[in-house]
Parts: structure tokens; sequence; C-alpha cells
């Protein structure tokens, strides 16, 4: 038998167009999960605040208000079950999610509010900040993966796509299905970063938001293949970058993978 060839993982990745938005995707595992001051903040938005037309120093995992330098505690993961699903909770603060106040300021939407389930503005939903028209018009969300413990060594070569949520961001609870092939990260962990840049309404900014996390139950000890810049290929199949793909990093000074 052959020997095994480099893990291509999902062949799918973030196309997006333009809007401002003001979400994150919150959970014990993230980055910048008390605020960005050193003290806990239940009521934070630091996460959330939109990247848009800066230098890679700044946009890189939000270090332009140094969200990347205020680690989730020692022990917690977002966690990644091989074969299996995770959940985040995306919202515009940390208050509307169950990591505050036991959950008494959330609803299934990420403001706090309710809506109805067809929600739809023909001009664009920007309450909460959706920025599309409706839930067909979600622009779609990523989650991507470095195998390192240590997130001054991740970069956009070594930083993969491994899932995506089409019509994200929506409610407030979103699930993400993980491989069965990703293989177990070293024992630090490893670094995941969750991005999107929304389609059609308002600024064409976009977000890159670092995360601690971890492999669960895996098998596979097939790496990851380096992942390849994403192409626009919905009119030509045959433009497509097959196998790993870099996330979308669009619309700064600098840094940009796509034009």
């Amino acid at each position: 038998m052959a020997p095994p060839t480099r893990l291509n993982l999902l062949s799918i990745a973030l196309w997006t167009g333009a809007a401002s938005a003001h979400l994150a995707a919150w959970n014990k595992g993230m980055y910048c999960l008390n605020g960005n001051t050193g003290s806990i903040d239940l009521n934070t938005a630091s996460p959330v605040t939109p990247l848009y037309q800066l230098s890679k120093n700044d946009w890189w995992f939000h270090h332009v208000n140094n969200c990347d330098q205020f680690p989730p505690a020692d022990g917690d993961f977002l966690e990644l079950p091989a074969g299996g699903d995770f959940t985040v909770e995306i919202a515009s603060n940390r208050a509307k999610t169950s990591l505050s106040y036991n959950g008494r300021d959330t609803t299934d939407w990420p403001d706090g509010a309710t809506y109805p389930e067809d929600y739809n503005i023909p001009e664009c939903i920007i309450s909460p900040n959706l920025h599309a028209q409706n839930q067909s018009m979600a622009a779609g969300t990523a989650f991507a993966i470095s195998y390192t413990s240590d997130i001054k060594q991740v970069t956009a070569e070594n930083l993969a796509v491994f899932t995506v949520r089409y019509h994200t961001p929506w409610k407030r609870i979103t699930s993400y299905s993980v491989p069965a092939g990703m293989p177990s990260c070293p024992p630090g962990g490893c670094i995941c970063a969750w991005g999107w840049v929304p389609n059609g309404c308002g600024q064409p900014n976009m977000y890159h938001q670092a995360f601690r996390c971890t492999v669960t139950g895996a098998t596979s000890t097939v790496p990851i293949a380096p992942p390849q810049p994403p192409v626009w290929c919905e009119d030509d199949p045959s433009k497509c970058v097959k196998g790993a793909k870099q996330m979308i990093y669009w619309n700064q000074n600098e840094g940009n993978n796509i034009q």
C-alpha cells in the first residue's frame, strides 16, 4: 500500500462581498474573551471590531486593539471532535452569550433581540449586524487551523480552512463540522481562526479572530497540506483551487491574498 498523502482539507473557502459588520464567534477557547484591558469584562465587544484597510500587523488576529495579546485561560480550548461537530455563539457582545450573566441576555439572535424566522430586509439587515438581506444572502463563515501552539508562529501559509458554514452569520448558536481525518494537535494545542467578510451590504471589511483549539478523538496522523490562496471560480469550476485553502484576506492595506 502506498504511504498516505498529505491531508487536503475541505476544498472550499469563503468567497465574500462587501459590508460592515460587528459580530464575533464566542467560546471559552477564544482570545480576548475577557476584553483587551486585563480585567474581566462581561460586557466586552472588543473582538467584534471590523477590520478594514489596515496594515497586516494590525489586522492579523485582531492586533489592532491587542486582542491577540489576551489568550484564553490555561486549560481552555475550542474543542474540535474529529468527525463530529462543534458549536460557538455568534454574537455582538459577550453579554449576549451564555458566557456572561448565566445567559440572562441571550435570545436565538446575535444581539439578544427577537426577530421573525423569515427575517428579510430588501435593502440590508443591520439589526443585528448580519449585513445580508435574509438568511439565503448571509455570506458564510469559516474556521481554519494551524498546527502550532504559538500564535506568533501562525502564518497565512500554515493556517488552513477546515470547515465552512454557509448562510451564516445568522442565529446565535452555530455549529460547524470537523473532518474525520484531522490529526491531533501538539500538547499545547493548535491555533484556530474564525473569519468572514460580509456580502453586499456596507463597508467591505473582514474578520480574523484567534482561538486556542485542540482536536479530540483523532485517529489520523496524516499532516495537513499547506493551504493555497482561494480563487473565485463559481463561473468556471476549472479555476478552483484543489485541496487545502487559506482564509480570505481582503480589503486591507497589505497582506491581501485575493484581488
